[in-house]
């Protein structure tokens, strides 16, 4: 049987054991950013490299989904060989916690923490006790956000990086910037691909959250905006499909900004949230 050709956001966040805990990786330029002027970023997407260090974790994690990752943004990584290094900080039987850190030339670039645990809902092991099975069938969930059919949104076209991979079709409400005539309103709401047709999981939630642009550009500000903290969860394993991803700020000032964010499926289901606090773009 002939070998599967790997994807490019999965060869962006491949990553090969060289000892235990320890990986190495290589940042992907197909996935730096790019501002409204064209001018390309000298960074990867954070949620790409996120993704990658999230591989890390996953190959030696006793439960499979990363339910919360917290991630800061120490350095900006070169498009240089970088190392993945994983610690067990707690292996439990229903979550687990890592430390894992991105390194360049032994320098500490993005330090981070993932907590692992599992949201198939399958049976496994021992019967659960009764109140532990009523806390699993409680369920509530909010509305999602409300977006025009795919075919009224406005697509972000390619043009090199980023913009090369993903399917971004924004809300006409939100994509004004994209004619130098911003809404006035941090706020980006759309629906989101590969350009591929790779189906979403849990590496994907993690480009996700943080793939549409920065909502400051609602603002006029369309500089580089770096993340300095980022902390995402995972809700539920996405069904496939186009992704339904909202982003909205509550306060800008002072050179900084926050973004929060939520991902919908293609059924409907909430299965990402995330939120960090950013610089305005220069």
């Amino acid at each position: 049987m002939g070998m599967i050709a790997l994807g490019a956001f999965d060869q962006a966040t491949a990553v090969r054991r060289t000892t235990d805990g320890r990986y190495d990786m290589r940042p992907d330029p197909r996935f730096s950013p790019a501002a409204p002027s064209g001018d390309f970023q000298p960074a990867v997407n954070g949620g790409v490299l996120i993704a990658a260090m999230l591989r890390a974790v996953l190959d030696t994690s006793p439960h499979p989904h990363p339910v919360a990752t917290s991630a800061n943004f120490l350095r900006v990584p070169r498009i240089a060989p970088a190392q993945v290094v994983v610690s067990w900080l707690k292996q439990g039987k229903t979550a687990a916690v890592a430390r894992t850190s991105l390194l360049q030339d032994d320098q500490l670039m993005i330090e981070s923490t993932v907590t692992t645990g599992s949201l198939d809902g399958g049976a496994r092991g021992p019967a659960l006790p009764e109140a532990t099975q009523a806390a699993h069938a409680l369920s509530w969930t909010a509305e999602p956000p409300g977006l025009p059919p795919v075919g009224e949104c406005v697509p972000v076209a390619a043009g090199g990086g980023i913009r090369d991979q993903v399917d971004l079709r924004l809300d006409p409400a939100t994509a004004g910037w994209m004619k130098r005539s911003p809404a006035g309103i941090p706020e980006m709401r759309g629906y989101f691909r590969l350009r591929d047709n790779r189906p979403p999981d849990a590496y994907l939630l993690a480009f996700a959250v943080d793939a549409l642009p920065p909502v400051v550009f609602g603002l006029g500000a369309f500089g580089w905006a770096p993340t300095v903290e980022l902390t995402w969860h995972m809700r539920a394993v996405p069904a496939d499909g186009l992704l339904r991803v909202a982003a909205r700020c509550r306060h800008v000032g002072r050179g900084w900004f926050d973004e929060e964010a939520e991902v919908w499926d293609a059924a409907g289901c909430l299965v990402a949230q995330s939120r960090q606090i950013a610089r305005v773009g220069r």
